[in-house]
């Protein structure tokens, strides 16, 4: 026998599990919600402020600023 109680002897039923109480089970379903709209809002890349328009320039390797194209 083992002193780790995550890992159950083979053979051994698991006890039932007591039943919520309806407050019990309402916290862990806005739980669930706020763990859903966090991983929404990461999800998302932010938005870029005052950013070159059009391709990426980091990934075609030239930078555009008023017209006039540079390459580094």
């Amino acid at each position: 026998m083992t002193d780790d109680p995550s890992r159950q002897e083979v053979g051994t039923p698991k006890a039932p599990r007591k039943a919520l109480t309806p407050a019990a089970e309402r916290a862990l379903a806005e739980a669930e919600a706020r763990r859903q709209a966090a991983a929404e809002i990461k999800a998302k890349p932010p938005k870029e402020f005052q950013g070159p328009s059009g391709p990426e320039p980091t990934r075609y390797g030239d930078w555009e600023n008023k017209g006039i194209a540079s390459d580094f």
